[in-house]
C-alpha cells in the first residue's frame, strides 16, 4: 500500500521547532500499525503537493491552526485535490483540519465551536461504528480546535459524537473516514501543547485541558482503523 500524507500544519513557532513536524508524526502513526506500507508525505503550506492522488492507495489529511476559510492558495489547491481524489475513488482520511477540509470540499459547512476552544483529550461516543472498526462504545484522542463541521456533506454518516460536536467522526460509505481529533498526537506531545497554549486561553479552558491529561489517548487504535479503512477500500 502506498499512502499520501497531506500535512497542513502552518505552525513555524519555536514550540513547533522543538517537536517532530506533522509529516513525521503521521508517518510514524501509519507505519506503527503497518510497518511495510510506503508513506509519502507532502507539506502543503510549504508548496509540496502531489500532481494528483490517483497514484496512491489512499490519502490522509492532517491538522492545522489554519482555518479552512482562510482563502490561502494552498487551501484552495487542497480543496480541488480532495474533490478530484474523491471523484476518482481514492479513499480519503482526515484529522481535525483534514476532517473539516474534506467536509467543506464535498459540500458540507464548517464554523466556530458553539463553546470555548477545545484543548486536551476528548472522548468520542460511537453512535454508528464503521465496518472497519471493532465494536466499541467510545474512544479518546487528543483535541485542539476552535472550529468544527457544522453540516455534513451529502452522503455522510455520523460515526461518533462529543459534547458540543455532533459530527466528531463521520464517514462517506467506504470512501471517507474522518475525525475532528488528533490520532497522531501522543499524550506527551499533547501535554507539552497544553502547557504552551493553555496560558493564552481562558482559565477554565486551561484547567479542563490539564485535568483531561489524566486520561490516556488511543492514537494507535484509531490508526488501526485508518489502516483497515484503506485496506477495505482497496478490496
Amino acid at each position: 500500500m502506498h499512502i499520501a500524507v497531506l500535512a497542513t500544519n502552518t505552525d513555524d513557532s519555536d514550540f513547533a521547532a522543538r517537536h517532530p513536524r506533522d509529516v513525521e508524526k503521521f508517518k510514524a502513526l501509519l507505519q506503527g500499525v503497518r510497518p511495510g506500507w510506503r508513506v509519502t508525505a507532502f507539506d502543503l503550506p510549504k508548496g509540496e503537493f502531489p500532481d494528483d492522488l490517483q497514484g496512491f492507495d489512499g490519502a490522509l489529511i492532517g491538522g492545522s491552526p489554519a482555518s479552512v476559510h482562510d482563502g490561502e492558495a494552498w487551501i484552495d489547491r487542497l480543496m480541488q485535490l480532495i474533490r478530484d481524489g474523491f471523484a476518482a475513488g481514492v479513499p480519503l482520511a482526515g484529522a481535525c483540519f483534514g476532517h473539516q477540509a474534506i467536509a467543506k470540499a464535498l459540500g458540507g459547512t464548517v464554523g466556530p465551536n458553539p463553546g470555548a476552544f477545545v484543548l486536551g483529550t476528548a472522548e468520542t461516543r460511537v453512535t454508528c461504528p464503521a465496518p472497519w472498526m471493532e465494536p466499541v462504545a467510545s474512544f479518546r484522542l487528543a483535541a485542539a480546535h476552535g472550529e468544527q463541521v457544522t453540516a455534513l456533506p451529502p452522503g455522510a454518516e455520523v460515526v461518533g459524537v462529543t459534547p458540543g460536536c455532533p459530527a466528531a467522526c463521520y464517514r462517506i460509505g467506504n470512501r471517507v473516514f474522518a475525525t475532528q481529533y488528533h490520532p497522531e498526537m501522543t499524550l506527551d506531545f499533547l501535554a507539552a501543547l497544553v502547557e504552551e497554549f493553555a496560558p493564552k486561553l481562558p482559565d477554565e479552558v486551561g484547567r479542563a485541558a490539564r485535568d483531561s491529561l489524566s486520561q490516556r489517548t488511543e492514537g494507535p487504535r484509531f490508526a488501526e482503523w485508518i489502516a483497515r479503512f484503506f485496506e477495505q477500500a482497496k478490496g
